[in-house]
């Protein structure tokens, strides 16, 4: 519940809700036809079209919404992906011996050095059009058309799991000598018991942490393929999607500057809101530490 938040920490968890709950239920209240191409092409904002409206007139506004559904669905479930996959390979490192940690932190070094977007490309190449055949073998047309998304979920999520990697390692290093743990060798327990029961839960707050700033993170590395073409495709749309058609719409015969205005609003705010959230969740942890 937010009333439970830190008090620095209510205000930004408003307003992400509020951003969620927009984005979520907003588009059913729009007019079919507002998703439809119309012949108001490039109107400017009016009580009609309070975002105006875009190349092929259809509502800026109901665009936004459902591209935040996207933008906020990638970052979310990508972070969820790195969240588990960093989790699980700290503390596997940290509670480990030291040739064991030694070597799978050597292995996240050599991942850092591959270029992200490198990365993501060979992904959707290798990945992409295998997926979709599958998908239409097996009658999943909604998978069809939401193949590249997927593999984007999927591509992000692994890139973005190294820093919660080597957190999670650093803390349970530390959590490993505490007394608790040594009373739980002590009186039999399991490896594995350890783990999950006595420095999973201690890690929690700082898991919770990083899954606010693993989310904006995402969204940003999403936005950035979307802008240069490489991420979400047409028909669907996502926040950097429609930075990058409202980008084309600015130059000197013509200046649809709503377009590019309006998106970059909900995005910015969006990702203030996380990191805002993120920072005052840290700063309660580290209060409570000291």
């Amino acid at each position: 519940m937010i009333y439970q938040l830190p008090k620095r920490a209510r205000f930004p968890a408003i307003i992400l809700s509020g951003m969620i709950l927009t984005v979520l239920l907003g588009p059913l209240f729009f007019p079919h036809v507002y998703d439809l191409p119309g012949d108001q092409t490039y109107a400017p904002p009016s009580l009609a079209h309070l975002c105006g409206t875009d190349l092929n007139g259809r509502d800026l506004l109901l665009r936004i919404l459902e591209g935040g559904r996207i933008s906020l669905l990638v970052g979310i479930c990508g972070a969820a992906i790195s969240l588990l996959i960093g989790t699980t390979y700290g503390l596997i490192a940290g509670s480990s011996g030291r040739g064991i940690d030694n070597s799978m932190m050597r292995f996240v070094d050599i991942l850092y050095s591959v270029p992200r977007l490198i990365f993501i490309l060979i992904f959707i190449n290798a990945f992409n059009e295998r997926l979709q055949l599958a998908a239409s073998s097996h009658g999943w047309d909604w998978l069809v058309g939401s193949s590249r998304i997927v593999i984007l979920i999927v591509s992000l999520g692994i890139i973005e799991w190294l820093t919660m990697a080597r957190i999670v390692r650093g803390q349970t290093l530390t959590l490993r000598e505490r007394s608790y743990v040594a009373a739980a060798r002590v009186l039999g327990e399991g490896y594995w018991t350890i783990l999950w029961r006595h420095l999973l839960p201690n890690l929690a707050g700082i898991i919770l942490v990083y899954l606010t700033l693993a989310v904006p993170s995402v969204i940003i590395d999403e936005a950035f393929l979307s802008f240069l073409g490489l991420g979400v495709q047409a028909p669907q749309s996502s926040w950097g999607s429609l930075l990058a058609e409202g980008a084309s719409a600015i130059n000197p015969l013509k200046g649809a500057w709503w377009l590019i205005l309006f998106p970059s609003i909900a995005l910015l705010t969006t990702l203030l809101a996380l990191y805002s959230l993120g920072d005052a969740l840290r700063r309660s942890i580290g209060e409570k530490g000291g």
